[in-house]
């Protein structure tokens, strides 16, 4: 046990990937938020490919910058002192409070991790003193069992700050009770005791069919079911790194279409969840060229492994395809890894994404990028140099780009903590069908949008509101969490006392 108590902080484990974990965790933020409890988010591992560029220029998943929006904050590292970014079957590169050390082999990493776990701690630490309530959010499930030697995601963290922990399932899944059991029986006694309660996420239908069940579960295990959490139907909140498919605008009148090749390495996917909730957009992630059926707009997104990937692109037919979409009349973006695609050429000489050496890339654009080790990390802000427009976002990247084609930039955009010079950003074609950006977020701001979507062949554009829509998605998943696990409950969860806190704001 350790000697540290962190009576305030809770932790949500879950019995699979996607239980519900990272949601849990962002609405019990918004819900102790919005009632003045001051309450920070926490993971102490995250792998993921989608991530975000903190205020000091760190780098941390971007489920727990979402948080931290939730929780009413700008995220810091502290969120997230672990992050890893899989560039192979077998290794990642590993981000240590922000900064990435290099790349590992998944055994290698494996027994690195006893030294993670002093700088995980501390982390917490740090945060536990600023805030009243951490949330803290488990990886995976904390059965797995090849992975519970040197544990700093999931119980081995719960038993480092000796927290409680309740474990989430999704009972849309199927099996719901044997993912519960079977979790709860595969933990040691000591990990069985923190152990404070269950959650079962997306649930539809009658409550009262499942009672027997719940039943059976507390008489077996001790636990109660803290809370049913109903599915939320067309419910939109950033994805932690698989592609949601279901997470789509419902409406019938879309007119822009919109395809994002998903190579194996993609990254950041998140840069297009405001194309998929757009009214008029109909933006499809798709894998396989088959299900290809013409576009107006391809995107090539982000890559953790920009040659790799692009050598799927060739491979596969994609490359091919999107040719003749050009030649059809289409257009294409291509957002930092996918810029990057969009050249002439791809060098990695010193080995810092995959093997050294270099790759044709598309030819589109006439530049060329090298892969460095200084990975730029930094929230940016400015402006379109052809209308005005405002953009913010931010730049994650390892490699500089030069050519001919940069002289046609599209922003002159800096630093926003207003520490850099402004500077020139992204390239487009002498035909104008063909752009590139470093920048993440570009199309979050409601005036570049419009206008962009309307350069891909949008007619009339019907204003989109991203920010608010995601604030108004963050509310309503708290409101449904907060009807069945009410607020009183969760402060007794975090040891805290409700009564001289304020009211829902």
């Amino acid at each position: 046990m350790s000697q540290f108590k962190h009576p305030h902080t809770l932790m949500v484990q879950g019995t699979t990937s996607d239980a519900g974990k990272s949601i849990m965790v962002t609405a019990l933020g918004r819900i102790l938020a919005r009632r003045q409890v001051s309450v920070a988010p926490f993971k102490p591992q995250n792998m993921a490919l989608n991530s975000a560029v903190t205020a000091e220029g760190g780098e941390i998943g971007r489920a727990q910058a979402v948080q931290a929006e939730a929780c009413f904050l700008k995220p810091t590292v502290d969120m997230n002192p672990v992050l890893l970014k899989p560039n192979s079957d077998i290794g990642a590169q590993v981000i240590v409070h922000g900064k990435a050390i290099g790349n590992m082999k998944a055994t290698e990493y494996h027994h690195y991790k006893p030294e993670l776990l002093n700088e995980v701690v501390k982390s917490h630490l740090r945060l536990s003193q600023q805030y009243q309530a951490v949330i803290v959010e488990g990886a995976g499930s904390p059965a797995e069992i090849n992975l519970r030697e040197h544990d700093i995601a999931n119980m081995g963290f719960a038993e480092a700050v000796d927290c409680p922990v309740v474990i989430v399932a999704d009972i849309d899944r199927g099996g719901v009770f044997a993912h519960l059991y079977g979790t709860y029986e595969l933990l040691s006694d000591s990990e069985k005791a923190r152990v404070k309660g269950f959650i079962i996420n997306r649930f539809r239908g009658d409550v009262s069919l499942l009672e027997p069940g719940l039943d059976w579960l507390e008489a077996r295990t001790g636990v109660s079911t803290l809370a049913v959490v109903p599915y939320v139907m067309n419910l939109h909140i950033e994805a932690e790194d698989a592609i949601n498919q279901q997470q789509k605008h419902d409406g019938s009148y879309q007119q822009l279409k919109v395809v994002v090749p998903v190579y194996p390495r993609a990254s950041n996917h998140t840069d297009f969840d405001v194309l998929r909730m757009h009214p008029q957009v109909d933006c499809e992630f798709m894998n396989d060229l088959k299900d290809f059926n013409g576009a107006d707009l391809i995107i090539l997104p982000g890559s953790k492994n920009v040659r790799g990937d692009l050598e799927w692109l060739k491979s596969s037919g994609w490359a091919g395809a999107i040719q003749r979409h050009l030649r059809l009349g289409g257009k294409v973006i291509g957002v930092c890894g996918g810029y990057q695609m969009l050249g002439q050429w791809i060098h990695d000489p010193d080995a810092i994404e995959s093997a050294a050496g270099s790759t044709a890339g598309l030819d589109f654009l006439e530049m060329e990028t090298t892969l460095t080790g200084d990975k730029m990390l930094r929230n940016i802000c400015g402006e379109a140099l052809d209308t005005g427009f405002s953009v913010k976002g931010y730049e994650i990247h390892a490699g500089v780009s030069c050519g001919k084609a940069l002289e046609q930039p599209l922003f002159q955009i800096q630093s926003v903590d207003g520490d850099s010079e402004s500077v020139p950003e992204g390239a487009k074609n002498a035909d104008d069908t063909v752009m590139g950006s470093y920048i993440h977020g570009l199309f979050d701001e409601s005036e570049l949008l419009d206008h962009l979507l309307q350069w891909a062949g949008l007619g009339q554009v019907e204003q989109f509101d991203y920010a608010a829509f995601r604030e108004q998605q963050i509310e309503r998943l708290a409101d449904e969490v907060e009807a069945v696990l009410p607020f009183e409950r969760i402060c007794k969860l975090l040891s805290l006392e409700p009564s001289p806190l304020g009211s829902k704001q």
